[in-house]
């Protein structure tokens, strides 16, 4: 358990870094959509500060696909909802998406269906990787 919680904080904080870029990502289009023309620099802090916490639980949590013990589909699980809700909260707290039924259920859809498509294509690669190792093993027999 002390070796995973060590990784979890290791991956942390390797991407922490990312969390200021994620930030003004986010501010360059609410910027250019409107619905932002200028910052406090409270804000700015907030922000940086939010957003590194998100990036350090989103890139933390990859941890459980380490758990040998665990199941694929249990660590997809954790995994899924930890990020969903760190998303969830950092973008309710930074007023990011509106404390309101649409906005939610639009985010909620929107999560879902972006976290299987990109386990998909994770699937896909992986298995023809998998292929490509197990012809190369048969054609050296």
């Amino acid at each position: 358990m002390k070796k995973y919680f060590r990784d979890f904080l290791h991956r942390g904080f390797l991407a922490m870094g990312g969390g200021p870029i994620v930030m003004a990502i986010v501010y360059f289009i609410r910027g250019k959509t409107g619905v932002v023309d200028s910052l406090s620099t409270d804000t700015v802090l907030f922000g940086v500060l939010t957003v590194s916490l998100l990036t350090f639980i989103a890139a933390g949590i990859t941890v459980v696909y380490q758990i040998e013990r665990l199941p694929i589909f249990s660590a997809m699980l954790i995994h899924g909802v930890v990020l969903y809700l760190d998303y969830l909260i950092i973008y309710l707290v930074n007023g990011w998406l509106k404390n309101d039924i649409l906005p939610f259920i639009i985010f909620t859809i929107w999560f879902v269906l972006g976290y299987l498509v990109i386990w998909l294509i994770i699937y896909l690669i992986t298995r023809a990787y998998a292929k490509k190792l197990t012809d190369g093993i048969k054609a050296d027999k």
